[in-house]
């Protein structure tokens, strides 16, 4: 019997999240958690700036988690982060030190992203998954609506609406009153209103509630005598002729409503007023699987060698009309590149391999807008589309090597230069000008290695006789790379002759 630890890190708007699975035969057994109510989204200033006592919050609570799972090895762990620090100007200053407070990487994903993670949790949670849902996910900075069906989603959305946001926006202070409420429920069905058509079009069998927001709403109707079961609109409409009857938070005083989420009560319940006003519903029913089981299951696909990103690599191969004889040809000539710089690359999980491999199969996805400066179109592609399993970060990873991968390098300054993505980079253009004929010669008779700071390109002097073409792209390259300070010189080398048959 398989049993493995992996862990799932949830850095929230409003609670950051451990959660620690146990493997058995290839399902998830939740075996612990942490939950540290961050608010994260409360130290957003109105200039998308986070303030330093969030941050401080976020840093405390990853130094918690730092101690639980500091020995988990590094493909054991998969840290997310969502809404807030999609939008955080400062976010990539604050994701230094929480990447060193919690010992491990830490992916900044897309709302669709997000969006589709949760789904994979709530479905493995459902009594039966094969019915089609809808998932609704409230969380602090953003909300998640997914239609799906036997563990696939159909339709993925993520609205800029959260219960921290909401709450602060129009309940300043815990107060409740009838315009403030109002004001919030038009907001967010507002907001609704740009997916309600598609959704109802797409239809679906239940509504499922997961998260946090929903936890609550539904303790709170239950404990309180207001619903029969799950969110109920009556129960809603109960809850919320209490809320107005109360006046401010202070005097609200019901059953099953914890300390850490009243700050956030009124904004989440606005929210979901208004998707049962939209979408119609009765009754929601809730789910405990939520983003960090589904991030779980992820990484649980990706420890078995089922890794969705080289299904979405594949996907877009075929979307985008790309040359898959060509881009295995470059792929195969970057990596076998990579292995004379890094023999440890022969690992099929090196991190870098894959994504070598991933960027020259997804080179040439521009061309299909024009072929003019088409590695630009590829980078924007890859850049802004939504791809299932990349994160934030690995889509930008990705569209920093394609748009590198031919033309001026000096585009890439930000870049530091210090920084190990020019090895990847250099073997993914030395492939793509080699192949540049098509003409599916196979692996080039070229070596790379290092050199100080730089590298050296040994060439056979016959073979580079013969392509005159080949022979000053090379030279260009090394005038390229001498643009950005990072030396790559060529070096022709004669092959040793061959002693005559029987001597």
């Amino acid at each position: 019997m398989n049993r493995e630890l992996i862990a799932a890190i949830d850095l929230g708007s409003n609670s950051f999240r451990l959660q620690i699975g146990r493997i058995v035969n290839d399902q998830i057994y939740p075996l612990d958690g942490i939950k540290e109510a961050v608010r994260l989204a409360a130290g957003l200033s109105p200039d998308r700036m986070l303030d330093a006592a969030a941050q401080f919050r976020g840093i405390s609570a990853l130094r918690c988690f730092n101690e639980r799972i500091r020995d988990y090895p590094l493909d054991a762990v998969r840290a997310v982060a969502t809404n807030t620090l999609r939008v955080a100007k400062n976010a990539p200053h604050f994701l230094v030190q929480a990447e060193a407070a919690l010992g491990f990487p830490i992916e900044v994903i897309a709302g669709r992203e997000e969006a589709r993670l949760i789904y994979v949790g709530v479905a493995h949670t459902l009594p039966n998954p094969h019915k089609q849902q809808l998932v609704v996910d409230i969380g602090g900075g953003s909300t998640e609506f997914v239609i799906g069906k036997s563990f696939k989603p159909i339709a993925l959305e993520s609205l800029y609406m959260g219960c921290v946001s909401y709450s602060m926006r129009y309940f300043p202070e815990g107060r409740i009153d009838k315009r403030g409420l109002r004001d919030a429920e038009l907001a967010a069905q507002k907001e609704i209103q740009t997916i309600t058509h598609a959704y109802r079009e797409v239809g679906w069998d239940e509504a499922v509630g997961s998260s946090g927001s929903a936890k609550a709403l539904v303790d709170i109707l239950e404990l309180n005598g207001l619903s029969d079961g799950g969110i109920t609109r009556s129960g809603l409409e109960r809850l919320r002729n209490l809320m107005l009857k109360a006046g401010s938070l202070d005097n609200l005083h019901l059953e099953g409503l914890r300390p850490d989420r009243l700050p956030v009560l009124t904004g989440g319940f606005a929210i979901m007023w208004a998707v049962f006003q939209e979408f119609g519903l009765e009754r929601m029913t809730f789910s405990e699987g939520a983003l960090r089981l589904g991030v779980l299951y992820d990484l649980l696909g990706r420890y078995h060698h089922h890794d969705l990103r080289d299904a979405t690599v594949s996907a877009f191969v075929e979307r985008y009309g790309v040359d898959l004889a060509h881009a295995r040809e470059v792929a195969e000539t970057a990596r076998a590149f990579l292995l004379q710089l890094e023999p440890s690359a022969a690992d099929a999980e090196n991190t870098d391999r894959r994504f070598l491999e991933w960027a020259a199969m997804l080179h040439e996805v521009g061309v299909s807008v024009a072929h003019s400066s088409y590695h630009k179109h590829s980078a924007y592609i890859l850049g802004n589309a939504d791809m299932p399993g990349f994160s934030r970060m690995d889509q930008g990873r990705l569209a920093r090597m394609v748009l590198a991968h031919r033309g001026k390098l000096s585009r890439l300054g930000p870049l530091d230069p210090e920084s190990q993505e020019w090895r990847l980079i250099l073997c993914l253009r030395l492939s793509a000008v080699v192949h540049r004929a098509r003409d599916g010669r196979g692996v080039p008779p070229l070596r790379l290695k290092r050199e100080g700071r730089g590298f050296v390109i040994v060439a056979d002097a016959e073979w580079l006789r013969n392509l005159p073409l080949t022979a000053a792209a090379l030279d260009e390259e090394e005038r390229q790379w001498q643009t950005i300070g990072l030396p790559v010189k060529m070096r022709v080398e004669r092959s040793a002759p061959r002693s005559p048959a029987g001597i």
